[in-house]
């Protein structure tokens, strides 16, 4: 009996943080489809909460999206090759290799598409990886001072300890 009742608490635990993940992932989408309706997303995509980090709204938006998928680098790339066309981004430049690097234009806006290989156990042994995804988007006008530290006083800064 004290065994059930230990894996009874220990699988209300783990599927307690399952919930919450997929709720995470809901409402992150939900944002990120607001903010970046016209740059698609694969739709198996993960997004990985810490080092997403999004600015603005609507066209003004600039940041960085960071994704896990189940596909490999080549696969994502036939999905962006094909996707972005039909929302009016225009691929402006790209490397394909190992790691993929897509840098699209529209409406004056910038986003690069970084893809690498994820390699995980289960693609290990079944023989096939994922992609780690790295989104960069940036609005012309999301830097109005080229060089913020001109006018620094040097002499005026306070003294590190």
């Amino acid at each position: 009996m004290k065994n059930l009742l230990t894996t009874l608490v220990i699988l209300v635990i783990f599927s307690g943080c399952a919930i919450f993940t997929d709720e995470y992932q809901q409402n992150q989408r939900k944002v990120i489809a607001y903010l970046l309706e016209d740059l698609p997303l694969p739709d198996d995509a993960q997004i990985v909460k810490a080092p997403t980090v999004l600015l603005g709204t609507g066209e003004a938006i600039s940041g960085r999206i960071i994704l896990t998928s189940g596909f490999s680098p080549a696969e994502n790339l036939i999905f962006y090759g094909t996707e972005t066309l039909s929302t009016g981004w225009r691929l402006i430049s790209s490397k394909v290799g190992e790691e993929i690097t897509l840098v699209y234009e529209k409406s004056g806006r910038y986003a690069t598409i970084y893809l690498a290989p994820r390699g995980t156990f289960a693609g290990f042994i079944a023989g096939d990886y994922g992609s780690d995804i790295d989104i960069s988007v940036v609005h012309p006008d999301a830097i109005g001072i080229q060089n913020p530290y001109e006018e620094l006083d040097y002499d005026n800064l306070p003294e590190s300890p």
